[in-house]
C-alpha cells in the first residue's frame, strides 16, 4: 500500500487534528499541514505512525498528568470525518517530542 504523505494530505484539502488522549484533558489542535511540511518535508508520511512521535499534550505536561500517547482524527474538506488514528500505549513517551499548543512551533 503506498504511503500517504503530507503533500497527499495538503492536496486533498484534509483536515489533521492532533488529540490527547488524557480523560481529564481531551485537548484537540488542528494542525499547520504547510507547516508541518515546511519543517519535515514534502514526503514525510501523513498516517499516525508517521505523526504520533512528534506530539505531547502541552496542557496535560503543564499539570503534571502523567503523558498518553495521542491520536488523530482526519476530516475531508467536506468536513466530513475519514479516519481516526489508533491510540497507543504510553511507552515511549519521550520530553522531546512536540506539545499540541502548535504545529511543530
Amino acid at each position: 500500500m503506498p504511503k500517504k504523505t503530507l503533500a497527499d494530505t495538503l492536496a486533498a484539502r484534509e483536515t489533521i487534528y492532533v488529540n490527547c488522549a488524557h480523560p481529564m484533558c481531551c485537548k484537540s489542535t488542528k494542525l499547520d499541514i504547510q507547516a508541518l511540511i515546511d519543517r519535515l518535508g514534502r514526503d514525510h508520511g501523513s498516517m499516525h505512525d508517521d505523526l504520533v512521535g512528534l506530539f505531547i499534550c502541552s496542557n496535560c505536561k503543564a499539570a503534571g498528568r502523567d503523558r498518553r500517547q495521542v491520536f488523530f482524527t482526519t476530516k475531508a474538506s467536506s468536513g466530513r470525518a475519514i479516519a481516526t488514528g489508533s491510540q497507543l500505549s504510553n511507552e515511549g513517551a519521550e520530553s522531546g517530542r512536540r506539545h499540541l499548543g502548535g504545529a511543530l512551533g
